[in-house]
Parts: structure tokens; sequence; C-alpha cells
């Protein structure tokens, strides 16, 4: 069986699909949007994480790193990413969780068991499992192989993507999957390459195929001020949505917050932390209606 790299794995989610829910986040973006939530799920690699705040100063970390990589001063620990090879002994003997590793290769089996011990939750609530991250799809052996698992359990599955990935195997995907959680941000392709560092031409037709699939699709827009929450690109959107074969998809409305200035800090990135605007008061609910002229039902949250 497949074995990957993952970031976190979230028990008693109730934001990312159908009732409560476990949510698998995989690590590794090909995009990077400038108001990413979860940016230690963008590198595709082990990243060491530090809450200055949480640390004691003990000097455990110091004493446990065989490498030398960890010296402590007044202002807390300082670690050299040169003489660093990211064991994770440090986090592992931490007393105060101030470090923290972000990705860990785990295999079918070990994230499996975690997803089986909330079975009871699923049944009672009509919930499941979603896979989630950075971007799932960049890692498909194992996404399939975990939709595979879960699906000869009766367990209801949904991928959050981008859509920013070959077609072929989203298509693929499609066929492993019961629900999409398919991100729409920007509509006009320069806007979107600004923010998000790609075209979003892809991204677009892919949801235009595996709408044509008949696969359940609940699409979500992250509202950023001054960004995609204007008249002229909510109305673009709508219309596009309005256009894609088959039945009408639901819209989920997720506004801006900073809420991850925190882990930009963690991971002594706070130089690549881009402050935006949250939504205006009363302008979700005017999107809801600009919406509802398409024929589109769109909620806030979900």
């Amino acid at each position: 069986m497949s074995e990957g790299t993952i970031f976190d794995i979230k028990r008693y989610a109730i934001n990312d699909g159908p009732g409560i829910r476990v949510v698998v986040f995989f690590k590794g973006c090909n995009l990077h949007c400038a108001w990413c939530h979860n940016p230690e799920g963008i590198s595709f690699t082990t990243e060491k994480m530090y809450s200055p705040a949480k640390c004691i100063k003990c000097g455990t970390c110091v004493a446990i790193c065989s490498d030398h990589a960890i010296t402590l001063n007044s202002e807390g620990i300082i670690t050299d990413q040169h003489l660093c090879t990211l064991c994770g002994r440090c986090a592992d003997e931490c007393p105060s969780k101030a470090i923290e590793m972000s990705g860990r290769n785990m295999p079918v089996p070990e994230i499996m068991e975690i997803i089986e011990k909330e079975r009871i939750f699923f049944q009672y609530s009509g919930g499941g499992v979603t896979f989630s991250g950075g971007e799932p799809l960049l890692q498909s052996k194992l996404l399939i192989e975990l939709l595979d698992e879960c699906g000869s359990q009766g367990i209801h599955r949904a991928v959050d993507t981008a859509g920013n990935v070959d077609t072929g195997i989203l298509l693929e995907v499609a066929r492993h999957t019961d629900l999409f959680l398919y991100d729409l941000k920007v509509m006009d392709a320069g806007l979107h390459e600004l923010w998000t560092g790609a075209s979003n031409d892809m991204i677009l037709d892919n949801l235009k195929k595996i709408a044509a699939t008949g696969v359940d699709i609940i699409i979500r827009i992250p509202v950023i001020g001054g960004v995609n929450d204007g008249e002229e690109n909510i109305r673009q959107t709508a219309e596009f949505i309005s256009l894609l074969p088959g039945k009408r998809r639901m819209v989920h409305l997720l506004p801006y917050h900073a809420i991850a200035r925190h882990k930009y800090s963690k991971l002594g990135k706070q130089e690549e932390f881009t402050i935006m605007e949250e939504p205006v008061p009363g302008s979700l609910e005017e999107i809801t209606g600009w919406f509802a002229e398409y024929g589109i039902n769109a909620q806030i949250g979900g």
C-alpha cells in the first residue's frame, strides 16, 4: 500500500462536508494563495514549527539534538537550518509542545485506523472523511487508495481540491469519491495568477469536465475584500456556475480571516504573511442575493 506526507488529521470537523467528519490534510500545494490559511500545507517537505510563547526555556531540545542544531538564549530557541535534519526528536521531547513537526509519512493502514475510530460519529451524523490539503490530488495514488478503502467500508468520501491538476487524475478521482468540494477564487485569469501564482484556465476547464460526470460538487469561494467580492467578479462566477452541465450546484461562501498569522510566525515565515481585507459587513448577504438571481443557492460558511 502507498504512503504519503500528511500534515494534520482533524477529528470532529463540521465545516468540510456533511455531518461530523475526519479531515485528512495532505502536504504540498501548487498554488500560493495570498490568503492561504494553511501555509504549513504548501511545502511538500516536513517543516519545523516553533511557538516562542509556549517555550519554557528548559533546554530539553538542546540536550536531545544530536545534530547540535539548536541553541537557547533569553528569547527562546534558535535552530540552525543547515544543521537540522528534521528528525523530530526535539518535538517529541518538548514538554510544552512549543516545537511541532508539520508533515510526516503515513501509510494507508495508519490513516485508516484513525478514520475507522470515528465511524460511530459518521453513522449518527451522516458524516464521513474529507481529504484536504494542500492539494490532495498531487498525491493521487495515496488518495485513491484511501478513497477505495473508505468506499469498501461504506464511509462517505469528500475531496477538497483547487482543481489545478492534470485532468486525467481529476476524472479518475471522480470515479472513487462521493463529493468534491471545489474551490473557485477569482474569475479573471490575470488576477487569479496575481493572487495565487497560477492561471485559472485549467481550474475552470476541469470543473466543467467533472460536472459532466454527474459527481456531487459543492463550490467553495473564499471571499476576500478587495480581491473577489466585487459585483463584477461575483456575477461572472455565478454565470459560469449556472452554465455547468447537470444539476445546480450549491455555493459555500468562506469569509477571509487572518487566523493564519500565527502559523506563518511558527514557521519563521512572517515576511510571507499578507494582510488581506475581510469582507465588509453586509457584503456576504449581498453576494448571496447576486447568486440567487442566477438560480444558485449560496450560503455563508460550510
